[in-house]
């Protein structure tokens, strides 16, 4: 019988206004026997197994759902060497770069695939459950999911010099290139590893749930693979998600810029559903971020708003009561099913209007009412980063709603076709 701790191990929870279940999943977490340390970030909010937003620190063992079933979630943003008033002049340029360079849905594929090195990788021949992802892998690779997945434009105003470099590849975040400070356009995506994901995330959940099925019911999907075991197949699996999302991002970045034309000054990226191993009070751990942003000491991120609300580009503080980690988004308020349930087309489109936010497609569950406010989750973990660049998007792409923006005219009535 697996003995769960009496009680919970370390574990402190940031911000306000957090459900219960989340707080329940991050109590539940924190009882594990392979547990070390935990955290909770400002814009959790409830999930299965571990709770978006929750990172945990365990010993000698890995936990599927405490990395995502979207493995390798990530932000990928591009900035522009050109001022931001070309979002304006040039505004159906840059609908079309995004037409034409994105694909969104579940199981969407592009119809004719993109070639990458990551297709080549040893792991897609011998890994036996990746054997059978590769080709819809690769028909997928370069496009993005439902949901809150997106690729956008917007203005960035940089308030200090963002560098380039090595510092942060250990840290699942990568910046190239130097930004100065001054006000530019930039490109910002944010999705992960589409079906390749999700199958590794339920085959090896699975997995994992049969290895410890006397857990009970409610700690089920915190069911954890052995790192000596069969956690390392996962890790390899899930660090193969990981070159895979970031990937396509890189499609989709190369993609839009190649119809722009414009000079690239360099760009920031990180993942926020991962696991790492890194030290935690002189001991390697393993380190699960299920919906929070890498946040060591000098690296940079990206955390977003909504479609309406400003992101923030950020740099680490290297705060250890944290695990290193800070908030991914501003973090849902408001379920899918509430929020369609409660909004409406034309609550939305005002709220767009009055950002200067133009929508070319999205679901009603993405509605800017649906989260939390951006800026109180940063208020929350000034002690785990700061914001050195701010974005506000002004053109947005996400998964389409056959009843929204497009197919609406502006009375809020369906266009004929």
């Amino acid at each position: 019988m697996t003995q769960l701790r009496s009680q919970p191990v370390p574990y402190q929870v940031w911000g306000e206004d957090i459900e219960n279940g989340a707080l329940e999943q991050m109590r539940r977490a924190a009882e594990l026997p392979i547990a070390v340390r935990g955290a909770l970030m400002p814009d959790a909010h409830q999930g299965y197994g571990l709770p978006i937003g929750g990172v945990l620190a365990t010993r000698g063992a890995i936990i599927p759902y405490a990395v995502g079933v979207d493995i390798a979630c990530r932000m990928k943003m591009t900035v522009f060497n050109v001022s931001p008033h070309v979002l304006g002049q040039k505004r159906e340029k840059f609908r079309e770069a995004l037409a034409h360079s994105t694909r969104f849905g579940v199981g969407v594929t592009w119809e004719k695939p993109h070639d990458h090195p990551v297709m080549e990788d040893h792991a897609f021949r011998e890994v036996p459950i990746l054997r059978q992802l590769h080709h819809t892998a690769w028909q997928q690779l370069g496009t993005s999911g439902s949901g809150n997945h997106f690729v956008e434009f917007g203005e960035l105003v940089v308030r200090e010099t963002i560098q380039g470099g090595d510092t942060a590849e250990g840290e699942g975040s990568r910046t190239f290139g130097t930004i100065p400070p001054g006000n530019y356009v930039a490109l910002l995506s944010h999705s992960g590893s589409r079906g390749l994901g999700a199958s590794i995330a339920e085959h090896y959940t699975q997995v994992a749930m049969a290895q410890h099925a006397d857990l009970p019911k409610a700690y089920q999907h915190l069911a954890w693979l052995d790192l000596q075991g069969t956690g390392a197949e996962y890790w390899r699996a899930m660090t193969l998600a990981g070159r895979y999302a970031s990937a396509s991002h890189a499609i989709i970045h190369q993609l839009v810029a190649s119809r722009l034309r414009f000079e690239v000054l360099g760009g920031v990226e990180n993942h926020h559903n991962y696991a790492w191993q890194e030290e935690v009070e002189g001991e390697t751990l393993v380190v699960h971020r299920k919906g929070a942003t890498p946040a060591g000491s000098g690296v940079y991120g990206v955390i977003p708003g909504t479609m309406s609300t400003p992101g923030f580009v950020v740099r680490g503080k290297g705060y250890a009561p944290s695990l290193r980690s800070a908030a991914h988004g501003a973090g849902r308020r408001m379920s899918r099913a509430a929020a369609i349930k409660s909004l409406t087309w034309e609550q939305i489109e005002h709220k767009l209007k009055q950002a200067g936010v133009e929508l070319l497609s999205a679901g009603l569950d993405e509605a800017p009412q649906a989260y939390k406010d951006i800026h109180s989750v940063m208020e929350a973990q000034t002690e785990m980063v700061e914001a050195v660049a701010q974005f506000q998007p002004r053109l947005v792409k996400m998964a389409e709603d056959k009843g929204g923006p497009g197919k609406r005219g502006g009375n809020g009535k369906k266009r004929k076709r």
